[in-house]
């Protein structure tokens, strides 16, 4: 595919009058869930009349308190939610913070079972579900499914595995025999949430609902771009049965409800860009509150000489174009050992010029739009700077107002510069970068030249082989023969980055356990555990002493046996 050969395109531009389920009426009753405080506390003009087009920079001809909300498939005004300030988040939290006495006081197995019941009403509710996911992002069908699929699945093993993980643990004592030690887990109080536009309802549950089963109210501020996601999520937990109160929904612009927020909660999950990142980071720091951040990334993918070309590229297209790129997991960077180098690019090319766009409420598309304007500029701005470096396209290249104002083919890009922004920065788009390298050792030390560290792909024959590869990434997960999913569908294991690409992890115990404050009680069977009183002091020392070197010969004996049957 060439820019005179463009990538076919399926059905014209389709919004709100198109969408199957979905009204006008039913996006101003979401928007009426978002609740102002004080003397405005009543829902901000939600008419959905409008001229088709985003207002200019400067235009404040609409409601100061309402937020206007627009599709990225036609640009077209949806509807307003209430712009919130730091009074609302304050009464939002306030009353989050009434609700979560009484929900700790839940025993562990009925929240988990209350999230059950959400994931059942997930499922029930999905078409109108997938067609608020398109007509918020803009995304095609197919990858709004992959989207909503990802809510039941955390659900499911929350249901099974929170009550566990929340359990009291019995920890070795200071003196076995004499004392023990039980480690407890108690929810922090309040968490907030801020959630991006590019998933809205994958990762603003994936936050809150291990943050409820930990016995957490939850205030989530969803950005602006996509609030109706999180508002209709909100409805299907209070029809699961989740108490009034105890999940809010906040919507407003960031730097008005962000700051707000963090001043408000005792805990925050942030997912973003590095660059807000440490603005989170540093104002939780201030109040000293715990907080997580998934952050940026520039995720490498390297195709080892043994790999299977074709499978390869097929495999990379899942990893680099799911949902248009606009995904903090996507490969943007290709490394490839220099025998197989171009069997794949061509295989790869040939399975990017067979991409279809199109931002129907069908399954024809593979591709859809980039979620505004902004975004658009940024990755054309990326992709023409390598070019007058010097950079070949390969296929791709081109804005394709034809399919969706935002629409940007899949672009493959050879001959690029170590240092050309496409290659150093996150573009977050249809765009990947495609390097050969002499050896896997080249191809490593290339993924690892980067400040990021998110996510990694390792494609090879020799799954051994791959395995080992990936240990030497320096990213928070790495897949072997895969782009992403075995990692960010192992529900049970940690999910994260390294460096600049942030902090903490969600998924498995750690994500539960992140929403609580460990206790640690300790008891005496023996009563107070210094220096006995009717001994003397240099007995007792010399004695003790002696116990422990011959404990810790007793233990290293212990470890020895252990290593020899196996069991270490």
């Amino acid at each position: 595919m060439s820019s005179t050969d463009p990538p076919s395109q399926t059905a014209a531009p389709a919004a709100l009058a198109d969408a199957p389920h979905l009204s006008t009426r039913r996006l101003d009753d979401l928007a009426d869930r978002a609740r102002r405080a004080g003397p405005a506390d009543s829902p901000a003009s939600t008419d959905s009349s409008g001229d088709g087009e985003p207002p200019a920079d400067g235009d404040t001809s609409g409601e100061s308190d309402a937020l206007d909300v627009f599709a990225p498939a036609t640009t077209e005004r949806l509807g307003s939610v209430p712009a919130c300030d730091a009074a609302d988040v304050a009464a939002a939290v306030e009353r989050a913070r009434s609700a979560q006495a009484e929900w700790e006081a839940v025993p562990a197995t009925e929240r988990a079972a209350l999230i059950d019941r959400f994931g059942d009403l997930v499922l029930e509710h999905r078409e109108e579900l997938l067609d608020l996911l398109q007509l918020e992002t803009g995304k095609s069908r197919r990858t709004a499914v992959e989207e909503l699929f990802d809510v039941p699945t955390g659900c499911d093993y929350l249901a099974d595995e929170a009550p566990g993980a929340l359990a009291e643990e019995r920890r070795r004592g200071v003196m076995p025999g004499f004392a023990t030690a039980t480690v407890t887990y108690d929810p922090v109080g309040v968490v907030g949430v801020v959630s991006p536009w590019n998933y809205p309802l994958t990762l603003s549950m994936a936050d809150a609902l291990p943050a409820l089963a930990a016995g957490n109210a939850v205030v989530v501020k969803p950005d602006e771009k996509t609030p109706y996601g999180a508002l209709a999520l909100s409805e299907l937990l209070e029809v699961a049965g989740l108490p009034d109160d105890l999940f809010q929904v906040v919507t407003g612009e960031g730097p008005t409800v962000g700051p707000a927020l963090i001043d408000a909660v005792d805990y925050v999950a942030f997912t973003g860009s590095t660059e807000t990142g440490r603005t989170v980071a540093e104002r939780a720091g201030r109040n000293l509150i715990d907080c997580s951040l998934e952050l940026g990334g520039n995720n490498p993918l390297v195709v080892l000489d043994d790999a299977d070309v074709d499978e390869a590229a097929r495999g990379a297209i899942d990893a680099c174009f799911s949902n248009a790129g606009q995904l903090c997991l996507s490969a943007e960077r290709i490394y490839v050992e220099e025998s197989a180098y171009r069997p794949f690019r061509d295989a790869f090319v040939r399975e990017t010029e067979a991409l279809t766009l199109g931002t129907g409420y069908d399954y024809d598309a593979d591709l859809g739009s980039l979620i505004d304007a902004d975004q658009l500029d940024r990755v054309r701005s990326h992709v023409d700077e390598a070019r007058e470096a010097g950079a070949t396209v390969e296929t791709g290249g081109a804005h394709r107002p034809d399919v969706a104002p935002y629409c940007y083919e899949p672009t493959v890009l050879t001959g690029v510069e170590p240092d050309a922004t496409v290659a150093c920065e996150e573009t977050f788009g249809p765009v990947v970068v495609v390097t050969p390298v002499p050896d896997a050792a080249a191809a490593v030390a290339a993924a690892n030249d980067s400040p990021f560290g998110l996510n990694a792909s390792v494609w090879t024959g020799d799954r051994e082989r791959g395995a080992a590869v990936a240990r030497e990434i320096d990213c928070g997960t790495v897949n072997v023969n895969d782009g992403f999913l075995a990692t960010w569908g192992a529900a049970d294991a940690p999910m994260g980055g390294f460096g600049d690409s942030g902090l903490g992890r969600r998924h498995g115990p750690e994500g539960i356990r992140r929403y609580t404050e460990s206790r640690t009680v300790g008891v005496s069977r023996v009563g107070p555990l210094g220096f006995p009183d009717r001994i003397p002091t240099d007995w007792f020392v010399r004695g003790a002493f002696a116990a422990t070197a011959l404990g810790r010969k007793a233990s290293r004996g212990v470890r020895r046996l252990k290593a020899r049957i196996g069991l270490r």
